[in-house]
């Protein structure tokens, strides 16, 4: 940073030691296939080099012992010495990706929340309506919020005019089917293709698998708010008798569901928007990987763990939840509260802002095994067994997690989270 102001012999010193180091790494190097005449002048211009730099010679006679050195290096160095642009960039990448490889395994990871089952304390992919908006942000816009937030705009168009009509699925969400893809134009991903109607015309929109905001947002547009929507829906059943179709889901497995095709209740023209939005990135964060290794995971920190190991999940993936309870813990839930060993639970700031339903928080719920999940149940205490740890998802009513599959081996423990690097929102900094 200083070098502006260092003297020209000190300079010529530094110089002097880096070209020290490169002669000597080729004689390491090549001292076992060097001709005995060639080994002999290399090691005599290591011995004049690290002569003149103990001696601390002036920049005048360390320049000419340099360019003596340089020039039997030249002869002497094979592929180490000189080095091509090519070889000299291929190194340096090599190097870099082993050190980020290093440091991605053994220090801190990247890690992309893809839900929102950890909401409010960590987004994942979330959705901004701009449906039924008078002038959406134009280009200026998009591109600063990409840069901001990782906003990208997604949007299905009506090809003619006439009465907007969608696939339901019975549980009274817009049905999908799940499509091949490409993320980055080359990796193979899957998507969720949802498909509206205008006079028979379809048009579709897809989406990443995991973003689970579409239907907030087809309720806003069409219906004011889920609720409504919720409240008309005995309605629209009824409405849309003989409208009833099987559905194939999935092309690739086969699978089926039975659909209906429901009135939304609005007439477009051609080139109308019947859904605009911008999907913003989930939260991405810096996630701990070293501090397991010596101590054990505490009640109430995030908690990043691997799946694979787990029966009820099926796929190796990685995980971010709250840590309920450790070995030996008893847990029970009593809406909208956790329960911690007899004593309402502690360790983070959103046990309490749930318990309390502060803000966005809504507190945690019972298991309901109608929908899939068993453990914690009403009155039910759960005994951590002392090979496992239990996490759930600061958004109870809308998380996947302990209550459905039960316990985390100890050995998947991965790390906590330390800060959100990446959308520069509110929420950038030290993670909670």
């Amino acid at each position: 940073m200083f070098g502006f102001f260092q003297s020209q012999d000190k300079k010529m010193l530094e110089n002097a030691a880096n070209w020290l180091e490169l002669a000597e790494k080729i004689y390491y190097f090549r001292r076992d296939v060097l001709p005995a005449a060639q080994l002999g002048k290399l090691t005599q211009q290591i011995d004049s080099l690290r002569e003149g730099i103990k001696h601390r010679l002036d920049a005048a006679k360390l320049k000419l012992r340099i360019e003596q050195a340089e020039a039997v290096m030249r002869e002497a160095g094979g592929a180490v010495y000189p080095k091509n642009a090519l070889v000299e960039n291929v190194e340096f990448f090599v190097v870099a990706a082993l050190v980020i490889l290093g440091i991605r395994t053994y220090v801190a990871q990247p890690f992309k929340i893809p839900t929102n089952s950890m909401w409010p304390t960590y987004y994942g992919m979330t959705g901004e309506n701009h449906t039924n908006s008078i002038e959406p942000p134009g280009k200026l816009g998009q591109a600063f919020r990409f840069l901001a937030y990782g906003a990208q705009r997604f949007e299905a168009i009506a090809l003619r005019g006439g009465e907007v009509t969608a696939p339901f699925f019975n549980n009274g969400r817009m049905a999908y089917t799940i499509q091949p893809d490409r993320s980055w134009f080359i990796f193979p991903t899957q998507v969720k293709e949802y498909t509206f109607y205008v006079d028979g015309a379809p048009a579709t929109l897809r989406v990443p698998m995991d973003f689970g905001d579409f239907d907030r947002m087809l309720f806003e547009t069409y219906f004011g708010s889920e609720h409504e929507f919720t409240t008309q829906w005995p309605r629209l059943v009824r409405a849309a008798v003989g409208h009833e179709f099987l559905l194939q889901v999935d092309p690739s497995t086969g699978a089926n569901a039975s659909v209906r095709q429901i009135s939304l209740g609005r007439t477009v023209k051609a080139g109308d928007a019947l859904l605009r939005f911008d999907l913003l990135t989930g939260d991405q964060l810096f996630v701990d990987r070293l501090s397991f290794h010596f101590v054990q995971p505490k009640t109430g920190q995030g908690f990043v763990f691997r799946t694979g190991n787990i029966a009820g999940i099926g796929q190796d993936q990685y995980y971010i939840k709250r840590l309920i309870g450790v070995p030996g813990d008893i847990l029970e839930i009593k809406e909208p509260g956790i329960f911690r060993n007899g004593a309402p639970i502690t360790g983070s700031d959103a046990f309490d802002a749930n318990a309390k339903r502060i803000g966005l928080y809504r507190g945690y719920f019972n298991a309901d095994p109608r929908y899939g999940s068993k453990y914690l149940q009403v009155g039910e205490k759960l005994t951590i067994p002392k090979d496992g740890f239990f996490a759930m998802g600061d958004n109870s009513g809308n998380s996947q997690d302990g209550r459905y599959w039960g316990f985390v081996p100890l050995k998947d423990a991965v790390g906590r989270p330390l800060v959100i690097y990446y959308p520069f929102t509110a929420r950038w900094g030290i993670a909670r």
